[in-house]
């Protein structure tokens, strides 16, 4: 019976390589610091709970209640996951939890306002113009099951990759692709359906 191959003296398993990262990982992060951490990711998960939905009023809470949880959690930091992953699976409970509580989310709030937008410094074409966008984006998110809209949050706004994404709501990789397939689905049909009634809208004006 032919000798089955083994490992090179010396080589480290697929196991060792993993913890040798994870260890990288954590020296790399926890020599980068929560001030550089808040400073370089305060963007990422102010547009990770403005996009799902935590009204204006209430994001600077929201964003405050995360990196409180990030500076106390910190030290506990292993690497398994990238740094982003880690943040967005912080951001993604804290989030849950906040829009699952009672009277949090007024019921037909949309990711912008108008005022919001014109102080952004949109024209008052500008801002008309994307608001439908962003009130058409809120009404296919609100066709698709949870797990359709976090997946295709994730990936199409937040642009996480398939890897992540997958660690991050715990799903193997097939079940993502099945369900960002089928969000995006519903994304399309609502796009075009938005623009077949802007083309009889025009016909009927022109």
């Amino acid at each position: 019976m032919a000798n089955l191959p083994t490992q090179p003296e010396g080589a480290q398993s697929a196991d060792g390589v993993a913890d040798d990262r994870a260890k990288q990982e954590t020296i790399a992060v926890r020599e980068l610091g929560f001030r550089e951490i808040y400073d370089t990711y305060f963007g990422f998960i102010w547009r990770y709970a403005a996009n799902r939905r935590v009204p204006p009023m209430a994001l600077d809470d929201v964003v405050q209640e995360v990196f409180v949880v990030v500076h106390n959690r910190l030290p506990s930091y292993e690497g398994r996951s990238s740094l982003r992953t880690w943040l967005a699976g912080i951001a993604h409970n804290v989030v849950r939890g906040y829009v699952r509580k009672p009277g949090n989310r007024p019921a037909g709030d949309h990711l912008e306002n108008e005022d919001q937008l014109r102080a952004d410094g949109w024209s008052p074409a500008e801002a008309l113009e994307r608001k439908a966008a962003l009130e058409l984006l809120d009404r296919m998110l609100d066709k698709m099951t949870e797990l359709q809209r976090e997946v295709f949050i994730l990936y199409e706004i937040d642009q996480l990759s398939g890897v992540e994404i997958a660690e991050l709501l715990g799903v193997n990789e097939n079940t993502l692709r099945t369900r960002l397939f089928a969000a995006r689905k519903i994304f399309n049909a609502g796009v075009a359906r938005a623009r077949a009634s802007q083309v009889w809208r025009d016909r009927e004006h022109g």
